[in-house]
């Protein structure tokens, strides 16, 4: 017969101080938590950690967000991850502050049909649009009607968010996706939007040749909701663009606009507007330079095969030079472009077009981590000019965007054909790499006009004439007037989105960058970071899943518990041998 052996009491008693040794460091471990907040996110991609800027706005709300999420009830599984995935973003809210408040609701909860469709409307009228994706279910199909979007609420104002965007060529799985990687950025910046009671104000200046309302509508219109956006012209105005009053004895000088932008000029600037611009700068005003130094377009290639470009003289080299950079008198052209159509025949009395890749059309594809750039598509250019960075004391230079490995610059005066599209590309005469054609500007700025001016103007209170700026500023230089231009339908006139290819329908990245821009000149870094952020979703192999399903199901399921009663007995088997006795 087998007895247990009596347990050594030395054993026991310090299986009881192990024991209480514990649960002191689980007390605490669990007070210290109460006074201090940390958590651990173990992914690599920190896809749980919420960046420092989205941190900063939810621990200084004044007041209760409220959101209402509209993904609830049956939904197919690719819009069941997006509403767990907004329930986790939103839980990630409320660690750090006790003013978010949230419900998920069903729309078609309701089975009455009219009370569904009064729901549907007045989601309609508060800004969200519905999808119907098509789900198969047995040997049928069925669609269902989803509102993926939210509405914020704060003191009383609503915003929506719609949760998924179509994209163009874009599957719905990859939306979804999509969707998922930017709630971060979708949510704070919602948050942020209905927080703001002033908007800074940004202008366009105009007066120069630069283009119009209708060209940059687009960007103006993405500008607008973190901006009070404007137009403006100089004019020698010596209060146009910094704003001087009398305060007691003395006059002060502040820019009136957080940014302006030189939105692809034409013509030559008069000293006086360059000295007011120059001053503005100096006293702390931002500057995207969105300049060309050719007059090129494809305009006059529409009638003839080849066409004269020639060097544009803005009279601005000298300012730029100055502050850091030069713009050259050249094209840049890069194998890695986008395409145009070209007639290569004729069927009965109709030409026949097929695309080309346009050489004078570059792709930059951002490859620095700066958060101007950081995880943005393709940025087309349309006849880019190259940049020069130069040894302007005190300043930093950070190139933004470059050509490809495969590029080579032709200088202006030049002539341009189309030719060139009928014969293969010669890989000698493509062997330049990375060629500038985006720069930003940081550090205390020179005055162009320092020891330029005449003692009256350099001492004459009124002008408040500064030789350099009044603490460390920021402008970005950008060789490519179209970057920024939309395009607008000569059918229909209709606006044509900021980055998309009217020939292939392909959208790319001029918007982001444009509006990066301009967020980071304005000193909003940490709102275009949460935008830079990607979170890798891990795609199945459906393929694979198909074919080795039988495989896999026994490798994640039975191989577990096999394992685990296996160890099981295991304990049991050594435990009794440990303390068993005949």
């Amino acid at each position: 017969m087998v007895k247990d052996k009596k347990i050594n009491p030395k054993l026991r008693r310090a299986a009881i101080v192990n024991l209480l040794l514990l649960l002191l460091v689980v007390v605490l471990l669990n007070m210290a938590g109460a006074f201090r907040f940390f958590r651990l996110d173990l992914t690599q991609e920190k896809r749980y950690s919420l960046s420092p800027a989205t941190i900063k706005l939810l621990e200084n709300l004044p007041d209760v967000v409220y959101v209402k999420v509209y993904l609830e009830g049956e939904l197919p599984a690719p819009y069941r991850k997006l509403r767990n995935s907004c329930q986790e973003m939103l839980d990630e809210f409320r660690a750090y502050t006790n003013k978010v408040e949230y419900e998920f609701i069903n729309p078609s909860a309701s089975e009455d049909e009219q009370e569904r469709k009064a729901i549907y409307m007045q989601l309609s009228k508060d800004g969200l649009t519905y999808t119907t994706p098509v789900e198969e279910k047995g040997a049928g199909v069925s669609q269902t009607l989803i509102w993926p979007g939210a509405l914020f609420t704060f003191r009383g104002r609503t915003l929506p968010l719609q949760l998924l965007k179509s994209t163009t060529y874009a599957n719905e799985e990859a939306m979804i996706n999509r969707a998922i990687n930017d709630l971060e950025y979708e949510m704070t910046n919602t948050v942020r939007k209905l927080n703001t009671i002033i908007k800074p104000r940004v202008a366009f200046v105009e007066g120069h040749g630069e283009l119009d309302s209708l060209e940059t509508k687009d960007i103006s219109l993405a500008l607008e909701e973190y901006y009070s956006v404007e137009r403006i012209r100089i004019d020698s105005n010596l209060t146009s663009l910094v704003y001087r009053a009398e305060r007691e004895d003395s006059l002060i000088f502040v820019p009136r606009y957080k940014a302006i932008i030189l939105a692809k000029p034409d013509s030559a600037f008069p000293e006086k507007d360059k000295f007011l611009i120059d001053q503005y700068v100096m006293y702390g005003g931002k500057v995207l330079w969105v300049v060309d130094r050719v007059d090129a377009s494809m305009d006059s290639l529409s009638t003839y095969n080849a066409t004269m470009v020639y060097p544009l003289d803005l009279n601005l080299d000298d300012m730029l030079f100055k502050y850091g950079a030069r713009v050259n008198g050249d094209l840049v052209m890069d194998l890695r472009s986008s395409v145009i159509p070209v007639v290569v025949g004729r069927i009965g009395n109709q030409p026949r077009f097929e695309p080309k890749r346009w050489p004078y059309f570059p792709l930059s594809l951002p490859a620095s981590n700066h958060p101007v750039v950081n995880n943005l598509n393709a940025i087309r250019f349309e006849f880019a000019n190259s940049i020069d960075t130069l040894g302007a004391p005190g300043i930093r230079k950070s190139v933004l965007l470059r050509s490809s490995n495969r590029s080579n610059l032709i200088n202006a005066p030049a002539r341009i054909s189309l030719n060139i599209l009928r014969e293969k590309p010669d890989p000698k005469i493509y062997s330049k790499e990375g060629i500038p054609v985006a720069v930003l500007l940081e550090g205390k700025f020179q005055s162009l006009y320092k020891n330029r001016l005449i003692p009256e103007l350099m001492n004459n209170p009124k002008v408040g004439f500064k030789p350099e700026c009044v603490k460390d500023n920021r402008m970005i230089v950008v060789a490519d007037g179209d970057v920024i231009r939309n395009g607008v339908s000569r059918q229909t006139g209709r606006l044509l989105p900021l980055g998309l290819d009217r020939f292939t329908g392909e959208q790319f990245g001029n918007r982001d960058f444009i509006l990066n821009c301009v967020n980071y000149l304005c000193d909003d870094a940490g709102l275009i970071s949460v935008r830079s952020r990607e979170a890798k979703v891990r795609l199945l192999d459906d393929a694979r899943i198909k074919n080795e399903r039988f495989s896999i199901q026994l490798k994640n399921v039975v191989v577990p518990i096999a394992s685990l009663l296996l160890a099981g007995a295991l304990i049991v088997y050594l435990r009794r041998r440990r303390y068993a006795r005949k």
